[in-house]
């Protein structure tokens, strides 16, 4: 038997992961506030009127500016307020209003400067819609062994967090959730969608905010695959803590 180890959300698309004690997961649901807002660096075409997916590199992700990795950031779903520390000094606002999200836009713009390729725009997801890397992929999960296995074939570390998912288990063998059908997290279940093809973003060292692992490549030369992990679509809702159960099936 396995437990969940670690729940994280995402809430601004491409920015720091948040940890979380406990969440709920729900039928046709991602996890609440879990990529909530995205940045546009150029006209990405969503039309909140009919909200519909959008691919990831239409927005401001780690695959296509690595040095967002460098900016910590924490959400406070009460309020709306979205918080940044840099190196350079912090900042604040609501993304609640367009107000907030406009001034956000505009600090983020002067930070990156001409890194940014074009003018920033920050987008609430409407409604029940949210800005996912695939249009069905509404929870990810990694097997922290099948990590583990890949960091020791490598021959050095590899932060989990690089892979940007919502649930990381312990105590599976490595690559159990390839073969898995389903999961039972807790009092919640899940059937498993399609394993999770990886993009540059693994690339990206989390602390530096630079490329410095071809880890797409590294996966196609060590096992063949440029998969790692698997997305669910939760059949029974249910609250998730960290150290409940977790069961592959």
């Amino acid at each position: 038997m396995g437990s969940v180890e670690a729940l994280y959300r995402h809430p601004v698309k491409g920015f720091t992961p948040e940890r979380l004690a406990r969440t709920r997961l729900a039928p046709g649901e991602g996890i609440a506030w879990d990529r909530a807002f995205a940045i546009e660096d150029r006209p990405s075409g969503f039309d909140p009127a009919a909200p519909a997916f959008v691919s990831k590199m239409k927005f401001m992700v780690l695959a296509k500016m690595p040095m967002l990795a460098r900016l910590r950031t924490r959400f406070d779903d009460a309020t709306g307020v979205f918080s940044v520390e840099t190196d350079a000094g912090a900042f604040s606002a609501c993304l609640f209003d367009a107000a907030g999200r406009d001034a956000f836009a505009a600090w983020l713009q002067d930070y990156l400067g001409a890194d940014a390729a074009g003018a920033l725009r920050v987008l609430p997801a409407p409604g029940a819609h949210r800005f996912f890397d695939h249009p069905q992929g509404d929870v990810s999960l990694i097997n922290l062994a099948s990590v583990r296995d890949f960091a020791q074939r490598l021959g050095r570390p590899i932060d989990p967090l690089r892979f940007r998912a919502n649930i990381y288990v312990e105590g599976w063998p490595p690559w159990a959730e390839d073969e898995a059908k389903a999961v039972a997290l807790g009092a919640a279940s899940a059937d498993v969608f399609k394993p999770i093809v990886r993009c540059a973003a693994t690339h990206v060292d989390l602390e530096r905010g630079v490329r410095d692992i071809d880890l797409v490549g590294e996966l196609h030369r060590l096992f063949g695959r440029t998969t790692c992990g698997v997305y669910l679509h939760v059949t029974d809702g249910a609250a998730v803590s960290q150290g409940d159960s977790a069961l592959c099936r």
